[in-house]
Order: structure tokens, then C-alpha cells, then sequence
């Protein structure tokens, strides 16, 4: 059967009437351009057709009037748009029950300007610069005001993923935190935004929330804990964490029968940073025994020889190690294919790392508020990016379900 062929929405005819005069591209999408025109020239046609409909009759034809009702003239209106400013005459009746929809009342902007604005603002550019890159691309002058009132319609959307029911058993979470600079009191303090990453029981990690404080303990982690409970998480297999002051205490209060992982990557960095540059590689490298070791036997025996070898120069080392010991390796309780996602949080880690590269623009936030929309707008532009799935998630799977075979729902 041969394809039925769609008719064009524009007849050519009027295409080529709108661009008989075209010379340039200046002349499409210029300051005056055709395209500036044709959108105004479309919106007041678009409104008169909707304040037909609302009256019930076509202009001048009184006849098919029923109503008290009539056309009151028109006032003027200016949008911003992708071609910049547009006047346009909003048409009105006479008992001013007209609402058009094409353009609402006390919209100011159209075709997507507050998106643009959105998406500037989430990939780290300060207020400042979104003025200049509108006025720049669009000849349109924007107060710092609007782009403030456009950026906190976001805090309803967070406020409600910030409460958005969570799956019942995530097998892994990890925590991190994120160094912000926050205005309080008139004066600029050093505050943490915590992110916690679940893997759920198909592989799929997300952000289960953000929380902004400017110290951590037992009482702040009970707290947010307590909040991932009351949004459906019944069960956490093992928390990978990055030595959080009061977590491990919280999370065996809330959840007792999680794992406890300290991030190896964490431990070694902290490790190295007592070490001269010109033996570091040889520090790292016997460290390396201790955490890629067969068992927990050999890694104690690779931490012994450690000692050995470097406690006269770099005594501390050895002696953190050891006060952490269980929590850094629980990763050895399980099979191979566990260890490997567990024993780092890099999996959120890389995600901070990306929210850094966009904070590093901003020299201070005015208010948390402010520091959580942003974070949240990041995370939203990284999450369509995301290879959502943990890899080789089946297999690790596998483990889990012989290891924790009656605390996975029946359903799964």
C-alpha cells in the first residue's frame, strides 16, 4: 500500500510571500526579522480566535451575538521571546471575563525563555552572565530580579522529589558530602551538602535526597535516616561511606542489620597526605597489597608488613588503619563480584565531582535554598546522562539473593 502523503502545515505559496524580500539571514531572525514578526503577528491572530470563541461570534457579525458581552479593544503587552522583545495588543471584552491561553495573564515570557534561563543558571552561570548572554543572543535586557523569580519556581519540584516515595530495599547506598559556601548572618560560613546514592534491587542508582547542614553527627543522621524510612526504604544491605562523623552509630540504630563499608579510596588519600611526594608511589603501592589482598587474613598479614616497613617515618598511617580495620573491610565478607562496587564510593563521588565543576562559579549562595535548587538542577542534567544500570549488576545480584535470599521482597 503506497504511503499516504501528509499535507504541509505551511502552503509554499505563503512561504514564499513571507520571503520574497529575504537577502540575508538577518532578514530571517534579525533584530526585525521575519520570524520575530511572524511570532507576534501569530499570537494576536491566535488570541482574537480564542476571544471569538469565548464570545461566540466573528467580529463585526453581531447578528450571531448572544450575549451581553462584546470586544473592548486591545492593551499592549511586551514579551520576551527567542527573537527578543515582542509587543503584542492583548484583545479584551467588555466584562473582562477574557483569559487567553496562548499567552496567560501575567505571562511574560515566550516559547521556552524561562527554560533557557533554567538551563544557564543549572550549569553553573552566575546572574550576571545569563543577562549578558541574553542580551548578546536576543537584544533582550533581563533583571536580576526575574532570573531569581525564575529559578525559585524550581524549590516546589525539589520540595517534592525531596519527598517522592523510595523503593522498599536498596542493597547499597553511599554518602558523600559537598563543601559550600552559604551566606548566614551576614557573613559567609562553610556548610556540607550531603547526597545519598541508592543502587536498587534492579541496578538503578539515584540520588535519594540532598540535605545542607553546616555540622554532621548521630543526631543530623538519624534525622535524614529516619526520613528515608518514612519515604518506604524498609532494608539497606550495606552503606558505603566516606568516614561521616555519627553515621555508622545512626544508621546501626535505624537500619541494624546494614554492612558498614569506609571507602578505601577515602582511607588512602588520607593516608597519603602524610607522605612526601617522592614516596608516595611506594606508600600507595604497599597499601595496595593490604585492600586487593585474597582475604582478610593476608590483608592483616600485608598491614603487619606495612608497619613494619614504614611506622618509623609515617607511624600514623598504620595506626588509622587499624582503628577503622572492621569497617574497612567488610567488602571482604563478600564475593568478588560485590567487593568491587563497595569498596569506594567513587559511584557518587563522580557525581560531586561534576557538581563541582558547576559550584566553582559561584563565590558564595545567598541561602541554603539557593545551594539546594542549583545541586538539585545539576543532578537533573546529569541523571540524562547517567548509564543508569550498575555494570554487571546480575551477577552481583546473584550474590546478594544467596546472601540475603529472605530479605528481598518476594515480588522481585
Amino acid at each position: 500500500m503506497a504511503k499516504a502523503e501528509t499535507a504541509p502545515l505551511i502552503r509554499d505559496e505563503i512561504l514564499d510571500e513571507l520571503l520574497k524580500n529575504y537577502t540575508s539571514p538577518e532578514d530571517l531572525t534579525g533584530k526585525d526579522g521575519i520570524l520575530k514578526n511572524l511570532t507576534k503577528r501569530l499570537v494576536e491572530r491566535a488570541m482574537s480566535a480564542e476571544l471569538t470563541h469565548h464570545l461566540g461570534y466573528e467580529k463585526h457579525d453581531t447578528s450571531s451575538k448572544k450575549t451581553g458581552n462584546a470586544r473592548n479593544g486591545s492593551s499592549s503587552k511586551t514579551l520576551r521571546s527567542d527573537h527578543g522583545d515582542l509587543s503584542i495588543d492583548v484583545p479584551r471584552d467588555r466584562l473582562g471575563e477574557f483569559e487567553p491561553t496562548v499567552v496567560k495573564k501575567h505571562q511574560r515570557h515566550f516559547s521556552g525563555f524561562d527554560d533557557k534561563i533554567m538551563s544557564m543558571y543549572s550549569r553553573g552561570m552566575t546572574v550576571r552572565d545569563i543577562q549578558m548572554h541574553l542580551f548578546e543572543i536576543y537584544g533582550t535586557e533581563v533583571s536580576p530580579d526575574l532570573i531569581s523569580t525564575v529559578t525559585a519556581s524550581v524549590m516546589e519540584e525539589v520540595k517534592e522529589w525531596q519527598k517522592r516515595p523510595l523503593s522498599s530495599v536498596y542493597p547499597i547506598i553511599y554518602l558523600d558530602a559537598l563543601m559550600l559556601k552559604v551566606r548566614d548572618d551576614n557573613r559567609v560560613i562553610n556548610k556540607a551538602g550531603y547526597l545519598i546514592m541508592g543502587i536498587d534491587l534492579d541496578g538503578n542508582k539515584d540520588v535519594l535526597g540532598i540535605w545542607i547542614q553546616q555540622t554532621e553527627g548521630a543526631k543530623f543522621w538519624m534525622k535524614i535516616l529516619d526520613e528515608l524510612k518514612a519515604r518506604g526504604v524498609e532494608d539497606v544491605f550495606i552503606a558505603c561511606i566516606d568516614g561521616l562523623k555519627g553515621f555508622p552509630e545512626a544508621i546501626e540504630a535505624v537500619f541494624p542489620k546494614a554492612d558498614i563499608q569506609l571507602c578505601i579510596v577515602h582511607m588512602v588519600r588520607n593516608s597519603l597526605k602524610f607522605v612526601p611526594w617522592k614516596e608516595r608511589k611506594a606508600v600507595a603501592s604497599d597499601l595496595r597489597k593490604i585492600y586487593q589482598a585474597v582475604n582478610i587474613e593476608d590483608a592483616k598479614s600485608y598491614l603487619e608488613e606495612f608497619a613494619a616497613k614504614w611506622d618509623k617515618k609515617y607511624p600514623s598511617i598504620s595506626k588509622s588503619w587499624r582503628n577503622n580495620w572492621d569497617r574497612l573491610t567488610t567488602f571482604f565478607s563478600y564475593p568478588a563480584e560485590i567487593r568491587k562496587i563497595i569498596y569506594t564510593t567513587n559511584a557518587i563521588e563522580s557525581t560531586n565531582m561534576s557538581l563541582r565543576k558547576v559550584m566553582k562559579n559561584k563565590a558564595s549562595f545567598p541561602d541554603d535554598d539557593s545551594a539546594l535548587k542549583l545541586i538539585y538542577l545539576v543532578l537533573k542534567n546529569l541523571k540524562k546522562k547517567w548509564t543508569m544500570s550498575v555494570r554487571d549488576w546480575k551477577m552481583a545480584y546473584n550474590q546478594f539473593v544467596v546472601m540475603f535470599g529472605e530479605r528481598i521482597p518476594e515480588n522481585h
